[in-house]
């Protein structure tokens, strides 16, 4: 008799533990994932904000408007320019590569920025 116990809880714990066994994989890939990064610049009062943002590779950044008059982004080597933006209207951009780049309000070409990417 305790033979076939001992037996019934070996199928029991090993069912059991193919459970668990299964979805190991899902987590585990689930947790290795990276998480998409973000950083935000806020347009006020003529002024990027932080003037410089150092991010990772693969980091989108997002400009936010928040001034009561229209601003641009555009990078002063070309990478990246935005549409005009209104008050609260948004750009952003995902930087792929490794360097830094300095932007600017082509409308009002004293406001710069830098973004540094590592």
């Amino acid at each position: 008799m305790k033979t076939r116990v001992c037996m019934a809880g070996l199928v029991v714990t090993i069912v059991a533990m193919a459970v668990l066994l299964a979805g190991s994989p899902n987590a585990a890939a689930k947790a290795q994932q990276p998480v998409a990064a973000t950083a935000e610049v806020k347009i006020d009062n003529f002024s990027f904000g932080p003037g410089t943002v150092t991010v990772a590779v693969g980091t989108t950044v997002v400009w936010t408007n928040g001034d009561d008059i229209p601003h641009t982004v555009v990078s002063t080597d070309g990478v990246f320019k935005s549409k005009v933006l209104d008050t609260d209207e948004k750009f952003s951009y995902t930087f792929t590569k490794a360097g830094t780049f300095p932007y600017f309000c082509s409308i009002h070409p004293k406001m710069t920025g830098k973004v540094v990417v590592q």
